[in-house]
């Protein structure tokens, strides 16, 4: 292949040389411009019938202009574009060639963005009702590709990214910023840390291939904030939202004003949720209430021209939480979130940028039983736990002529605390006051090493991603009895990282992708260190080991592209080679805390297991005014040494969308229709149960009165059908999983002086 390039450029370099003069007499300059942040484009490499070269440090192209022919442009964070004759002959007058960066259409990934962007090409675009949400979660369950395990009817989705799940999932804000759940049972998951409304998009990649943000052994979605909004003169600006739901009573409203200026930017933003029981397809009640609030602010400065420090603080507070799946309801639940980012623009030869980070994040949970209706009831129980995780990134942003490359390193810490409390009322211990420790003060830290190069050859692209993480996990509140199962609690690992993965295109048309990657896992804090807790998908308790082998993922993602004028497809596939898969099995030995539990699994590897599936995406423009689009997702998992399905996996999920656009685009109705197979493959080790097959229509029209002004008015489960997720856990002491809200009324009103 070397050999080959080698020739090709040779030949090309002496059929250009004879032309040199004649080129040099006529030769024309154009600049390429970064679309959004004005500056030059550097090291862009462009052909022009039979000439070609690269764009020098001020952007500048220079080529002889012929007859006819194409202008071809390629850049490893801009893509591949090009200008016929026409649009070369415009852009040559006015001097100037402008390009969006698109440095992560190279990898398998979904873009989800929360603000209405400029270029839409590749995104899934949410509307008002995401930043109306309070629970980021939600937000995610737009695509098929992700799937949540859900043990309340309104709380807490804890995200499943194709049978990937929990700490197998790295989440992060602003790739550096994390929260740990501090209720065992994982009724505050990372996502419901994050506020929706202060987010600029949702970046999900797929797979171990990139290692930037973390340790990526399933994917790992990057939640990226609002950046700060410089303006010449000085601005206020804002935006206010609400929302009513006619089943369960739900409101919601959101909010946000700024005042900004050349050199600072200032928002303040916050929302509020509430809601009651809802009612399922039957008429049935199901308990869901919740609250919700977050506040914070957001705050940039320019220390000069070239680099500027941000500052987010954010508070996040749910009361009153009902979670009929597990033992205890959420009363309270506090979050603190600080980030504080410095970036620099550097912009020498070859080094461009460097951006730095530290955060801290602090959760305070309190959950119980009180509420709970039991018959007999044994036991009043409680859990106070909290969790914090600290840490910081430093990465550098380099460009070459043909390649660019990321490069850092990031530290993570990962502490959790808890006491439940068990009061007796009933039984041969009634009066008694028990304590149990619930995480043994687990702590985890993470040292990481990582570098992401992107390198572009003449016939496509390629990306290289590394990461050697250094994980130390040691138990700093031991109990007696857990010590007395696990003699060593303190546990050093070493887990190397590697991708490797490109993009060929066989035409304008069709691009098709083959990435390699193998990533290392440590266990986490409940895999190691839960202290016989019921929180798993069955009752059984379950029990820490500190002596887990890091799980290993081998994986191959193929991924094929087609766009036109009118049409986006594009189909990924993926296979996984699991090795130490972390699961559990039962330990007839020991015995449970609770009477209400049938026994004790303990975590344990699995030698060999397998993930496979696929994702389609289709988008199609059918008349100026309407488009539609369709999606699918469908993953298999099987342990390959006990011949069984692995649990928690979602069956084939197929979505569709007519989106109609008039007006000039002030009226937007929508149908929706979602079709979700039965899912038969189940793990009847874990006790699961198949899920019936079930579909959805549903209906929405937005109108923007005004730049200021809009409303929308929408109808979800118009045919109040009843169903439930395969996901959804089982009702507390019942086979009846939780029925998904019936048919439902909402009317949203936005102001926006954006």
């Amino acid at each position: 292949m070397i050999n080959r390039i080698f020739y090709i450029l040779l030949f090309g370099a002496l059929f250009i040389i004879p032309n040199l003069s004649e080129a040099q007499q006529k030769n024309l300059s154009v600049k390429l411009v970064d679309e959004k942040t004005a500056e030059p484009i550097i090291g862009a490499h462009y052909t022009y019938n039979n000439q070609l070269g690269i764009s020098d440090k001020s952007g500048l192209i220079s080529f002889t202009l012929e007859d006819s022919g194409k202008l071809n442009l390629s850049h490893i964070s801009y893509g591949n574009w090009s200008l016929d004759a026409n649009e070369l002959k415009s852009v040559i007058s006015e001097g100037v060639i402008y390009r969006a960066e698109e440095a992560y259409s190279l990898q398998p990934i979904t873009v989800i963005a929360i603000h209405d962007k400029i270029e839409e090409k590749e995104t899934v675009n949410l509307d008002y009702k995401d930043k109306l949400s309070h629970d980021a979660g939600a937000v995610l369950n737009q695509t098929p590709v992700i799937s949540s395990i859900r043990k309340s009817g309104s709380y807490g989705f804890d995200p499943v990214l194709r049978g990937f799940k929990y700490d197998q999932l790295n989440v992060v804000i602003d790739g550096a910023q994390c929260a740990v759940a501090a209720c065992p049972n994982r009724m505050d998951p990372p996502t419901s840390q994050v506020a929706p409304n202060m987010m600029e998009n949702v970046e999900i990649f797929k797979g171990p291939h990139s290692l930037r943000y973390g340790s990526s052994f399933g994917g790992t979605i990057n939640f990226v904030p609002t950046a700060p909004r410089f303006s010449t003169q000085n601005d206020v600006y804002g935006r206010l939202s609400g929302s009513t739901e006619s089943n369960g009573g739900i409101f919601r409203s959101e909010g946000l004003i700024g005042y900004s200026g050349e050199y600072y930017d200032l928002g303040i933003f916050g929302s509020l949720s509430k809601g009651s029981d809802y009612n399922d397809g039957d008429d049935n009640e199901v308990a869901s209430a919740f609250q919700r609030a977050s506040f914070g602010l957001n705050l940039g400065v320019k220390l000069s021209k070239n680099q500027h420090i941000g500052l987010s603080a954010t508070r996040n507070i749910a009361e009153d939480v009902d979670f009929p799946a597990l033992p205890m309801d959420l009363i309270s639940d506090k979050t603190t979130l600080v980030n504080l980012t410095h970036t620099v623009d550097i912009q020498k030869q070859n080094l461009k940028s460097w951006k730095t980070t530290i955060y801290g994040t602090f959760v305070d949970h309190l959950m119980n039983n009180y509420r709970k209706i039991l018959d007999p009831r044994m036991v009043n129980a409680k859990t106070d736990a909290e969790t914090f995780s600290y840490g910081g990134r430093t990465e550098s942003n380099w460009l070459f002529s043909r390649g660019r490359l990321f490069t850092g390193i990031d530290l993570r810490v990962e502490k959790a605390d808890g006491i439940r409390t068990r009061e007796f009322v009933m039984g041969p211990n009634m009066g008694k006051i028990l304590q149990d420790n619930v995480w043994n003060g687990g702590q985890i830290s993470k040292t990481g090493i990582f570098g992401e190069y992107h390198h572009l050859f003449s016939a496509f692209k390629m990306i290289f991603s590394g990461r050697l993480e250094y994980n130390n996990a040691t138990a700093t509140d031991l109990n007696e009895k857990f010590e007395l199962r696990n003699s060593d609690t303190d546990i050093t690992e070493v887990n190397p990282s590697i991708s490797i993965g490109g993009l060929k295109n066989i035409n304008e048309k069709i691009t098709i992708g083959l990435w390699l990657g193998r990533a290392q896992r440590s266990a986490g804090l409940t895999e190691r260190y839960i202290n016989s807790f019921p929180v798993g998908i069955d009752p059984y308790d379950m029990l820490g080991n500190p002596s887990l082998n890091p799980e290993i993922n081998n994986q191959l993602d193929l991924t094929l592209n087609y766009k036109s004028s009118s049409t986006i497809l594009d189909i990924g596939l993926f296979v996984s080679i699991l090795n130490d898969y972390i699961s559990s099995s039962i330990d007839t030995s020991l015995s449970p805390t609770m009477p209400s539990s049938p026994g004790v699994r303990r975590f344990q590897n699995i030698d060999d297991a397998l993930m496979t599936g696929f994702e389609i995406s289709w988008a199609q423009g059918i008349t100026d005014n309407l488009q539609h689009l369709l999606t699918v997702a469908y993953t298999y998992g099987k342990d390959r040494v006990k011949n069984d399905p692995l649990p928690e996996i979602a069956p084939l999920d197929l979505r569709y969308k007519l989106m109609g656009s008039y007006f000039n685009g002030k009226l937007k109705p929508e149908v929706s229709l979602r079709h979700v197979l039965k899912q038969s493959r189940i793990s009847n080790i874990f006790g699961e149960s198949k899920t019936p097959s079930f579909s959805l229509v549903d209906l929405s029209i937005r109108y923007q009165y005004n730049r200021v002004v809009g409303a929308a008015l929408g109808v979800q489960n118009l045919l109040d059908g009843v169903y439930y997720e395969h996901l959804s856990r089982s009702v507390k002491g019942t086979s009846d999983a939780i029925f998904a809200p019936g048919r439902n009324i909402y009317f949203s009103l936005i102001i926006d002086v954006m």
